[in-house]
């Protein structure tokens, strides 16, 4: 680990970890264009399975078997290209929310001060909160784009105000995000209540439903997220039960019906040239994991992340220059 002149490192705000993909694990931020940073961090209250809180060390673990080179499209190095660093995990404590939000959000914000976009490895679905509150104070009009089987836009219960299925509720309600201009993509399968797709759409949110993705079509999607927010900056959240449990059983809530991995990996490839500011890969459970299947389909996802990061409109011509 390196602690240079000039670094961000705060033992009250990160841990040291092992480096994504190899990369180096520091805290001096000069050079770097993106960092890495775990969230591990469940709220504990899942009715069934509790995990996610190990999915960034799972997912560097797997992340030895994802390689940077990805020809034809592809084939150069985007760690390379965006001087990647790994910024190790925030120092969160599962189960104590508001705490380790507070922690989550200070980690981000240290990390954009420097003008460093992040990829975060969660961790359930509501370390995006957090983040969205850190990335609101770089860009207030700030659009998300939510890759889920579920929308995480559900109304407050009773007393419980944080959790993985209210995260965009509070965002719109802090108004963090401007959600009509904002997709959730690949909702599905049962719920516990009634109501929820409309609950979301109330809210201002566009929803396109896992049936209105697959009748519609994944290129006409495409093109119609593009439509929506180009030139927007853009905080693209990927849940991993938006994929079918057959591609990552290892997740804290698998809904049948969802897409495979080479439709999700397609689905991303699309998405190159928005302008994205933020990433974030969530909800993948260990303990509940087969082989590490789904750790390691996460570490590709995020390997597409630092593809579409390059390809983004404010850092591609910097990164042309320095090629």
């Amino acid at each position: 680990m390196n602690e240079g002149r000039g670094s961000i490192f705060d033992p009250e705000l990160f841990k040291p970890t092992q480096g994504f993909m190899g990369c180096p694990n520091r805290y001096e931020l000069d050079g770097a264009k993106l960092a890495i940073l775990g969230m591990p961090f469940d709220c504990g209250r899942h009715p069934v399975r509790i995990g996610a809180r190990q999915g960034p060390i799972a997912i560097r673990e797997q992340s030895a078997l994802v390689r940077p080179y990805q020809p034809p499209a592809s084939d150069f190095n985007p760690l390379t290209a965006l001087g990647v660093i790994d910024c190790g995990d925030a120092k969160v404590t599962p189960g104590r929310i508001e705490s380790s939000f507070e922690v989550m959000e200070a980690a981000m914000r240290e990390i954009l001060r420097h003008g460093v976009r992040t990829i975060a490895m969660g961790g359930d679905g509501s370390i995006s909160l957090p983040q969205m509150r850190a990335l609101h104070r770089h860009h207030p009009d700030l659009v998300v784009l939510h890759f889920d089987a579920h929308t995480d836009a559900y109304p407050p219960s009773g007393q419980d105000h944080h959790n993985t299925a209210t995260t965009f509720t509070r965002a719109a309600e802090e108004g963090l995000i401007d959600p009509e201009n904002s997709l959730h993509i690949g909702a599905r399968g049962p719920t516990y209540i009634p109501g929820v797709f409309e609950h979301t759409r109330a809210l201002g949110y566009e929803l396109i439903s896992g049936v209105e993705l697959m009748a519609t079509g994944i290129e006409a999607t495409l093109a119609h997220i593009h439509e929506r927010l180009a030139g927007r900056p853009v905080f693209l959240c990927w849940d991993m039960d938006f994929f079918d449990p057959s591609c990552a059983p290892g997740v804290c809530t698998p809904t049948w019906g969802g897409i495979t991995s080479r439709e999700g990996l397609a689905i991303l490839q699309g998405l190159a040239g928005l302008e994205f500011v933020g990433f974030d890969v969530n909800t993948v459970s260990p303990p509940h994991d087969t082989g590490g299947m789904t750790a390691f389909l996460a570490g590709t996802v995020m390997l597409e992340f630092l593809y579409l990061a390059c390809q983004t409109p404010s850092l591609a011509p910097e990164l042309q220059r320095t090629a």
